[in-house]
């Protein structure tokens, strides 16, 4: 991990993958990410696999570099020991709807009364200002709701999810992105303040950066989708013995691959040349290129292209990805040993700080693992503890965890 936010303290009551995922990117700049979860623990613990309950490989891959503490903040006193650990934190993490966060007596008022310094981040599923606010939102009816899942290039098509927890992780980062400015506008003020992090205007944003297209203007000009990406025959190109991604882009591009192809008629049209009429017409080029491919194989069209500069890449299926050249010669994958897994493989963190201070990476914390740690940094004395556990407000790991 890296050092840039050493000495910032986060309090990260979300769970699943939303908050876990924004909370870890800061953990690993170097925040003490503490990790507040129910007697049951992150429900996202007891996805599969697993090699023991509770530590799933989900769960594994998106809490690193944090520690975890385990109070049942349905009780006073395990709200009492929360208090004690917001009024000398930095940040504030949870993604419970409204209505359940202000049911435990944490909302940002109360919150901040206690800590005027506070960055109190919820990451909402949708914003509070609206008629959504206390609805259940997950990822699957975040990309529905924002278009997604409807944005086949075949009208007559079913509606299908993109395979992977999109929503979760792009609004993670708005989250980050919300946190970070809101703690550097504290190094201005010195006030804390709000920040409302919310799935689907996160969602509706980035969908609709390009696919507000001719909506910008008023009255619109055109459609509400930018015609190059939508177009039918965007997508991974067929070639001798399978296939391949290619995006010639600009005119110096396409007149390259126009000539490999043996149309040099396109490649010296005035509407090829134009940026403007290319870019209204770039769904013929389209299909030009996608009947040329076959052509050659995959392997030959990937040197030819690197040749001529143009981008291009193969299709790969995830075990490609995972033995993906580049990111071997990175060290993406990283071996680390975990006090109750055992050997694990971790990603890097893929943001790169040149010269910036580090420290060695921490594995994923067992449930409640840090508790008694984390309190004594706060000031309390074990017979205090103590008293928190025979209360039934705190947790503390007991044996190895059982097989899954």
């Amino acid at each position: 991990m890296f050092e840039l936010l050493k000495g910032v303290t986060v309090l990260d009551l979300s769970t699943v993958v939303f908050g876990p995922f924004a909370s870890q990117m800061l953990a690993d700049f170097g925040a003490d990410v503490i990790k507040v979860e129910s007697p049951d623990g992150d429900i996202f613990r007891a996805a599969a696999p697993a090699r023991h309950r509770g530590m799933g490989a989900g769960y594994l891959n998106l809490n690193r570099n944090k520690r975890s503490i385990s109070l049942d903040l349905k009780r006073p006193e395990g709200r009492a020991a929360l208090d004690d650990l917001v009024r000398e934190a930095d940040v504030f993490l949870h993604n419970m709807r409204p209505r359940a966060i202000e049911r435990l007596d944490l909302g940002y008022e109360r919150l901040a009364a206690l800590n005027p310094r506070l960055i109190y981040c919820g990451a909402v599923g949708f914003g509070s200002d609206g008629p959504y606010a206390n609805d259940p939102a997950y990822d699957d009816v975040i990309q529905s709701m924002t278009g997604f899942a409807a944005m086949d290039t075949d009208p007559e098509a079913e509606p299908a999810l993109i395979p992977t927890v999109l929503t979760d992780k792009i609004a993670g980062l708005y989250s980050v992105a919300g946190m970070l400015g809101a703690l550097m506008s504290r190094e201005r003020t010195g006030r804390g303040m709000a920040v409302e992090a919310a799935m689907f205007e996160s969602l509706a944003s980035f969908m609709l950066a390009e696919h507000l297209s001719g909506h910008v203007f008023d009255p619109p000009l055109g459609t509400l989708r930018y015609d190059r990406v939508t177009s039918p025959h965007r997508r991974p190109y067929r070639t001798a013995d399978g296939y391949i991604a290619t995006l010639p882009y600009s005119g110096k591009h396409w007149q390259k691959v126009l000539q490999v192809i043996g149309r040099e008629d396109l490649a010296e049209a005035g509407w090829v040349r134009d940026d403007a009429a290319r870019s209204e017409r770039i769904g013929e080029l389209y299909a030009v290129l996608a009947e040329a491919m076959p052509q050659r194989s995959t392997a030959e069209w990937l040197a030819e292209l690197k040749r001529l500069d143009i981008p291009c890449g193969p299709v790969n299926r995830l075990e490609d990805l995972v033995a993906d050249e580049h990111l071997q010669a990175i060290g993406f994958f990283q071996s680390a040993e975990h006090p109750s897994e055992g050997a694990i493989t971790t990603l890097r963190q893929p943001l790169r700080f040149i010269d910036a201070p580090t420290r060695p990476d921490r594995p994923a914390p067992n449930l409640g693992g840090d508790g008694r740690a984390v309190l004594h940094e706060y000031g309390m004395d074990d017979a205090t503890i103590d008293a928190l556990i025979a209360a039934g407000a705190m947790t503390l790991p007991g044996d190895d965890p059982d097989p899954a």
